[in-house]
This record gives structure tokens, C-alpha cells and sequence, in this order.
């Protein structure tokens, strides 16, 4: 008769992050690498790092920056400049 089930084997997994491994079991023969596991990654540290790619994080908050605060005083001047009605 034919084995209908997989052999379920020892594999290991190596975070590349931070180079942690663990032992698992799984029924793939090969090994994984992961980039992220919980022991770096920031929900479970409590410490954030930003892993900046090519300048990309930096970009983003250019692009998405608030608008310097010389703008609004300057919309502020205009509402104060206004000819006040005599009546």
C-alpha cells in the first residue's frame, strides 16, 4: 500500500535579522530563513527601527510633510491686513 501522509521532519529556521535560529517540524526537508522573528522584531522589543532602503523612508516623509510654518503665518497676515468697515 501506498504512504498517503508525509514524513514530518526536524527543520531549522534562521532569522537573518538577528541571526537567531529555531528548531522546528515541518514537512518540507529544507531549512527557512526568515528576515524577522519575535525575537527582533519591534511589536514584541518594544524598541523601533526603521530599516531604510534606499532612501525611501526619507522621501516618504518629504513628500508627506506638513507645510512649514511660514505658510500659515503668512495666511494669518492676510486676515489681519484687511481694511476694517467704519461704520
Amino acid at each position: 500500500m501506498k504512504p498517503i501522509h508525509p514524513q514530518y521532519e526536524s527543520v531549522t529556521i534562521l532569522c537573518t535579522g538577528c541571526s537567531t535560529s529555531y528548531e522546528t517540524r515541518s514537512t518540507s526537508l529544507k531549512g527557512y530563513h526568515v528576515e524577522i522573528c519575535s525575537a527582533c522584531h519591534p511589536f514584541f522589543t518594544g524598541k523601533q527601527r526603521l530599516l531604510d532602503t534606499a532612501g525611501r523612508v526619507e522621501r516618504f516623509r518629504r513628500k508627506y510633510a506638513k507645510p512649514e510654518a511660514g505658510a500659515a503665518d503668512a495666511a494669518g497676515a492676510e486676515a489681519t491686513t484687511a481694511p476694517a468697515e467704519n461704520g
